[in-house]
């Protein structure tokens, strides 16, 4: 019996957490944060629908918290296998889960403080910074791309570039279970290709017979690269001759890196001043930056290159801001300053005291560059929200307010379509990690007409692999 369960990211978008079990074995492909409304946070909390001591292994794709969020929750409730990772996944992770856990025991002290006030009932994090350090001390020797490695009884393990962030990956298992074979390919995040820092989305070794798949804009396709550099930064320098702030709510891992470099870009065109001001306020963006261009092995070949002359990411007029007096301190900056924050949603970090000392001023713009799930401010406010609420205030929305697609670290439609047609011919694609309403039906659609066999797993629901996946 090889049977596979979702438990997150099942008719939704994050906290992909995938089950594959055998007679001997049991892997966790990620295990991250719910990420949107309070509603769906609050299952973060919730009972693992499975025995987290009995998982042998998890296997990481990246370092996105919607994918590693939850590790140091498992390892509390009782996991102590092992964790594969790229070299470069893990260190970020590392950063991650230590921002995470922070934060969190942050805003436990703030909830005391309020309890102790009126005597309301506070809910402990889930878990602290000791957690995450713990977590991280389960990781084993790095996975390269293309190693293959056992990492349970029965189940090898081969990392393929995913090309989304630096470090990530699909996963590809050689599964034996009794007389049964059976190849899984877990796709994980899949890249927007021909991304200039990153490699594009490399196909796996081998054909395998089922694919577990996300679908974040299996409905829709992104602007190329260079329209959206375009749209950027024209949107900076109208923003500038209006004598206003440009906000970019962005998120740490490789969408910071991408914004500079599309500024460096405009600034060599000419459209943007030399020495612009530029404020990248946000520690973990600041750490990502220096990981980013410790591992080169890892970019693609011709920024490798860029980078041995000079380092477009080193702007003249960057600030890297990491105490917190520096970062109240660009509040004073009444126009002519682009402020890139985290976080991308708008859920938290710095990018909110931003949002509030600019958000209701007509003279700025807000740029989103990335995708906001429901019930976030960042997606509040591109559905036209005339005010939302931060620290208890209702800020009213007067800025100008640009979403930019194109700098999507996922692939867009056509492009996860191409991805799935190197896969071969799988008997069976069960998507995950989408929009149900939206891109994962849309997408299931395409694959009718496409002639792929395919479903969408509900959350734990148990599939078997092994019987049906050879169904013709």
């Amino acid at each position: 019996m090889i049977r596979f369960s979702s438990h997150g990211a099942a008719k939704q978008v994050t906290g992909s957490c995938h089950l594959i079990e055998t007679e001997r074995a049991r892997v966790l492909i990620d295990c991250g944060l719910f990420q949107g409304g309070r509603e769906l946070e609050e299952d973060n909390s919730d009972a693992f629908a499975f025995d987290a001591a009995r998982i042998d292994a998890v296997l990481l794709t990246h370092a996105h918290l919607d994918h590693c969020g939850r590790l140091p929750l498992l390892r509390k409730r009782g996991f102590r296998g092992a964790i594969l990772a790229t070299d470069a996944t893990r260190e970020l992770t590392r950063l991650v889960l230590l921002d995470a856990a922070g934060l969190q025991e942050e805003q436990a002290r703030r909830a005391e403080r309020r309890a102790g006030r009126n005597g309301a009932n506070v809910t402990p994090p889930l878990y602290g910074i000791t957690d995450a350090l713990r977590c991280i001390d389960d990781f084993a020797a790095p996975l390269g791309y293309s190693e293959r490695r056992a990492v349970a009884p029965g189940i090898h393990a081969t990392f393929v570039n995913a090309g989304h962030i630096l470090g990530s990956a699909s996963v590809l298992l050689d599964i034996e279970d009794g007389d049964e074979r059976l190849r899984v390919l877990f796709s994980g995040d899949i890249g927007n290709p021909g991304r200039p820092l990153l490699e594009s989305p490399a196909p796996p070794p081998a054909a395998p017979d089922v694919v577990v798949m996300e679908t974040t804009y299996g409905d829709r396709d992104h602007r190329p690269w260079q329209a959206s550099v375009d749209e950027l930064v024209q949107a900076v320098a109208i923003t500038l001759q209006r004598g206003g702030n440009v906000i970019i709510p962005t998120f740490a891992l490789e969408r910071a890196q991408e914004v500079l470099y599309a500024l460096y870009s405009g600034i060599r065109a000419g459209a943007l001043p030399q020495r612009l001001p530029v404020f990248l306020d946000s520690p973990m963006a600041i750490s990502a930056t220096e990981i980013f261009l410790a591992h080169r092995d890892a970019l693609r070949a011709s920024f490798v290159e860029e980078l041995t002359q000079h380092d477009p990411l080193q702007l003249l007029g960057l600030r890297m801001t990491r105490e917190t007096a520096e970062s109240m301190a660009i509040n004073q900056i009444r126009g002519g300053a682009v402020i890139m924050a985290g976080s991308g949603m708008a859920t938290g970090g710095r990018v909110r005291h931003h949002l509030r000392h600019n958000l209701w001023h007509a003279d700025n713009s807000i740029v989103f560059v990335g995708y906001a799930a429901r019930g976030t401010p960042a997606r509040q406010i591109i559905d036209g929200a005339r005010q939302i609420r931060l620290f208890g205030d209702d800020i009213m929305v007067r800025a100008q307010i640009h979403t930019i697609n194109g700098f999507s670290a996922h692939a867009g439609r056509s492009e996860l379509l191409a991805w799935l047609r190197r896969c071969g011919q799988p008997r069976r694609v069960l998507l995950v990690h989408g929009d149900y309403e939206r891109g994962m039906q849309a997408f299931g659609a395409l694959l009718d007409r496409e002639g792929y066999a395919w479903q969408m797993p509900g959350a734990g629901e148990p599939i078997l692999l092994d019987d049906r996946a050879r169904q013709t």
